[in-house]
């Protein structure tokens, strides 16, 4: 194992803060799988994951059974990791700029694109390599101008020239769901099962160029562009998981997950040995254009009445908004049938607030999908 840390940009004088890489692995890996954990730095049910990984890869690169080169960042936001106000970790948004730390990635697929025209052939994995290397002269080029740019530039490197990215966050009060593309989801399937997910939500850009898909676009993108004349591989397999919701902290969960993502990276080919079963699929894949942002009309007291992991029809009763003051009970339904698999910790409610997801099976939104 080695230990690498990454500078990121002082914002003032007398502050430092790094990131921390541990990588696993031969000296001639065949692949590499980039696993981070806690970018949003107050969803630690996958740091702790993290944690119980880098015991089990320890283990592993000492019995000869790593065939690829396995890259662990445990803490992937030491900036938001301390914002801490009044006992109220925030750890979505950075506080000076106001932008959520998962959006604005750099986009280097016009860059990379124009780098690679005039060299690409008709071997896929030769395009592939150029591929890569031209992303990763991209990043290097780029020269960050404040301590976020700088955290996403270090991130962004560190995972550009891999196969498989796993991105681990947690929703509010939540099952274990995940993020990936429809491209991917065929190779994704099989940690879909290892990991229970009981939402697999599927799009190729669902906007804000968060971290997963800062990789997976650049390679799609291509395919757009010189794929009638080249082969593009899909170069990099990119995944957010969702291990269920903030409070679920705990090692017996966190020793499941690991040894999920492990047969996962078996049945990958990245771990030598024989590949777990693989369990039934939880819930089909669907489209994320078909999740319905539960919305409250009134602000009140906020009480639910459907669990995360509930099947709800069209229409049904989801919660109630009680106003204390005049008595008022307003219900709340959801629109369209399908599974709740997050709903939000808060319980006054806003006007107008989201405060809960239905994956349902037919798409019927565009454009930016994701959460603020």
């Amino acid at each position: 194992m080695r230990h690498q840390l990454h500078d990121l940009i002082a914002p003032v004088p007398g502050t430092a803060r790094q990131i921390h890489s541990f990588h696993f692995g031969p000296q001639q890996p065949e692949g590499k799988v980039y696993i981070q954990s806690s970018l949003h730095a107050d969803e630690l049910p996958g740091m702790l994951v993290a944690w119980h990984l880098k015991a089990r890869l320890a283990e592993l690169e000492a019995t000869g059974r790593l065939r690829s080169e396995i890259v662990l960042v445990p803490v992937a936001n030491p900036v938001g990791l301390e914002q801490v106000l009044m006992d109220i970790p925030l750890g979505r948004y950075e506080l000076e700029s106001g932008q959520n730390f998962n959006r604005l990635f750099v986009d280097l697929s016009e860059d990379v694109g124009n780098q690679v025209e005039d060299l690409l052939g008709d071997d896929p994995q030769r395009n592939a390599q150029l591929i890569r290397s031209a992303l990763s002269h991209a990043l290097a080029a780029h020269t960050a101008q404040t301590q976020l740019h700088s955290q996403r530039l270090v991130l962004q490197r560190l995972a550009c020239d891999a196969d498989v990215v796993l991105d681990l966050h947690c929703d509010f009060e939540a099952v274990a769901h995940l993020y990936t593309t429809p491209e991917a989801w065929p190779q994704v399937e099989p940690l879909a099962r290892y990991l229970g997910s009981e939402a697999n939500l599927l799009a190729t850009d669902s906007g804000g160029q968060s971290f997963d898909e800062c990789f997976t676009l650049v390679w799609w993108q291509l395919q757009q562009r010189f794929g009638e004349r080249y082969p593009i591989p899909m170069g990099s397999l990119s995944v957010t998981v969702e291990l269920r919701g903030q409070g679920d902290v705990n090692h017996g969960l966190a020793a499941l997950d690991c040894q999920a993502i492990i047969d996962y990276l078996i049945h990958f080919g990245a771990i030598h040995g024989d590949a777990a079963p693989l369990p039934a699929l939880a819930y089909p894949a669907t489209p994320l254009a078909a999740v319905e942002p539960v919305t409250t009309p009134v602000g009140g007291l906020l009480v639910f009445n459907a669990l995360p992991g509930e099947y709800l029809e069209a229409g049904q009763w989801v919660a109630d908004i009680i106003d204390p003051i005049t008595d008022r009970v307003t219900p709340v339904h959801c629109q369209h049938a399908g599974l709740l698999y997050a709903r939000s910790l808060r319980r006054m409610a806003t006007a107008g607030m989201v405060i809960c997801h239905v994956a349902g099976t037919q798409a019927y939104r565009s454009g930016y999908l994701l959460s603020p």
